[in-house]
Order: C-alpha cells, then structure tokens, then sequence
C-alpha cells in the first residue's frame, strides 16, 4: 500500500507486452525481480476509446508502422478478462500488486467489480473525461490521477468531479455541481483520503528541459495532497530527484528490450535500468532521513579522530600563563575544545606541559 514513508513504485508495462500474455508475464518477473511495488498495464476496449480517423501521436508514427491507423495498433493491445485474471494470478504468485489503468467505462467497471483492484490509475489524457472521473470515484477507489498536459484549473476541475463523485450520492452531475463538492468539508476530505497526484510532462520521450520538476511541489501546495511523478524522460535521474523532492509515488515504464516494435518500448527502460532506478529510489530515499540535525550513528566515533584539541605548542611550566604563542589547536578531539581556546588564553598552567599535550582544566 502506498503511504508517505516509502515511494511506491510502479513499473509500467503499459502496452509493452505486444498483445502477447507470455512477454506480459515477463514483464512481470522483470518488475518483481527489480522490487518495484506494482507492475501496471492498460484496459480498454479500442473501439470504445478511438475513432476510425483517430490520428497517431507524433512518436507512435516513428515507433510503428506509419500505414496503420491508432485504432488498428491498439486494438492489437487489448487484454481481455481471462488475459487480466492470467496476469493477476502471476503477479500474486510474484508477490507484487497488479494495476492497470482504465480507458473506458467499460473497463472501470471490470477492474473494480470484476477483480476488486485497490487503486485506479487515471492517466493524463483523461483528465477532463468528467464521464470517466465520475465513475471511477462512484466506486469509492483509491485514485492515482496524473496530470500531463494540464494547468492548474484543469486539475481542479477534475478533483472537483471525483470530490462529486466521492460525496454526492443522488445529486445530479453539472459543472456546477462539482465545483460545489470540490469546495466542501467533506469533498475535500474525501480527496485527502483518496486522491494522489502524478507530475507528467506527456511526451515519449519527455525533453529534460520540459519536464518542470518544481511543479511537482506546486501541485503539493495548490492542493494539499499526497504528489509523485508518471515520467518520460531517458534514463533514471529525474525518477531519483522527484523522490528527493517528495515524491510519494514514481511510474515508469518499462521494457524487454527497446529494439522492440510497438509505441512505447523506445522511451521505457530496460529491465537493468529499472533495477537500478529502484535500488538507487531506495538508497536515496535511506539517505533523506530526519530532518533533526544531529552526528549519526556512523559518524559519532569520528568526532575524536576529525576534529582538534587544544594543546601546547611548546614545552611549559607549572604555573606559568598560557598565551597565543605557546598554545595552538591539533587532532585528537578529546580534550578542551578550541571553541574556549580565548578563555585559556591568560590562565595560568596548574602543571607542567610537554609540547603537543592536551591541555587540561
């Protein structure tokens, strides 16, 4: 389960299984194998989600065949009920959590009353798809909404139909509506216990330049919810830094291998990259600690070794007064500090010194 004290990673395999449930299960071994906490992969239904003139994206005509229309490369894509139950149960025999992220109506309602999922990945595109936010909140599921491609008034407005949808029960839907549900005690209350929100910049791969990490904060304090980061860019770094900026969940995608055909594999890690992304997540997020500044456990015995002393700099006397000139400051730490190196300074030696030895009281 997600909670605020260790980033919940979800390795996405997305469409990358090719249409094929042997390389989704792969997948799978690869994300539990790297200690991702859930692997996630996508539900619809293409006819319901694409119309026939539907164009590609701008990367999907570089990564598939330019003659195929969207319709025709995702309807090779779909997973269907007995293809979800298959992957389930092997991720249960994984131990890792299987999510996935529903594109229609249709598919809400087969990942929440057919295999009862705990969370349910809105993804960027559908962020003003009122239809589908509703019925998802209708069900009373955990969201995890991401918010690619949107200004700070388009995620309101799609809190304010899952608040809607969270607390009014027999209430019609309008714009209206929402905003109202959107601005109640128990709509907001409703959001904190549900709703996490996902930095994205919608774009495979996202350039480093656009990715606007910051915002991620931004979102933390407009709303005051839980945030994380669904990322695009090449490689590991910008997953690492958004968890040292807070981020409570990362999504990555993921792949067998890049030289795959398909739309996604080409901005998805490879299977060594994730687990190092995961390793490198988990070290950091060791090395973020409290925020109380104090020596660590580690350090403690240093402290002796590190830092200085005073001594004498040259042999004295018994009685005669320490000066600037026969006192100086050197290794070991365990003696009188130099912080009180002026208040020594005119007092007189109780005994005698030889040259380096600690001074004493």
């Amino acid at each position: 389960m997600i909670d605020s004290t260790h980033t919940y990673v979800i390795a996405e395999a997305g469409v990358n299984h090719n249409g094929s449930i042997d390389i989704a299960k792969q997948l799978i071994d690869v994300a539990a194998d790297a200690g991702a906490n859930a692997v996630k992969f996508q539900t619809f239904k293409a006819d319901r989600i694409v119309s026939r003139i539907a164009p590609k994206a701008e990367y999907q005509m570089q990564t598939t065949d330019v003659a195929e229309s969207q319709l025709e490369m995702i309807k090779k894509l779909e997973l269907d009920e007995t293809a979800h139950a298959s992957l389930i149960e092997h991720c249960r025999i994984r131990g890792i959590e299987f999510l996935s992220t529903p594109f229609d109506t249709e598919s809400v309602g087969l990942l929440v009353h057919t295999f009862d999922l705990p969370y349910i990945k809105i993804p960027s595109g559908e962020i003003t798809n009122a239809p589908l936010l509703l019925k998802v909140a209708q069900t009373g599921k955990l969201v995890i909404l991401s918010t690619g491609m949107s200004t700070l008034g388009e995620v309101e407005a799609a809190l304010g139909v899952l608040a809607f949808g969270y607390t009014r029960v027999n209430q019609p839907p309008s714009i209206a509506a929402f905003h109202e549900a959107y601005l109640s005690k128990e709509g907001q209350r409703a959001l904190c216990n549900k709703v996490i929100l996902l930095h994205c910049t919608t774009e495979y791969p996202a350039p480093f330049t656009d990715v606007n990490l910051r915002a991620m904060n931004t979102l933390s304090c407009a709303f005051s919810l839980p945030v994380g980061l669904s990322d695009h860019t090449p490689g590991i770094a910008v997953p690492i830094a958004a968890v040292a900026l807070g981020a409570v969940v990362i999504e990555k995608h993921f792949t067998l291998d890049r030289s795959l055909s398909g739309p996604d594999h080409k901005a998805s890690l490879e299977p060594d990259e994730l687990n190092t992304m995961i390793t490198s997540i988990r070290q950091v997020e060791a090395a973020l600690g409290l925020q109380l500044k104090q020596p660590s456990s580690s350090e403690s015995k240093n402290i002796a070794v590190a830092r200085k002393s005073i001594v004498v700099a040259q042999d004295i006397r018994q009685g005669e007064l320490f000066t600037v000139d026969n006192l100086t400051t050197k290794r070991p730490g365990k003696g009188i500090s130099p912080m009180r190196y002026w208040d020594m300074v005119g007092k007189t030696a109780s005994k005698g010194y030889k040259k380096d030895e600690l001074v004493s009281e």
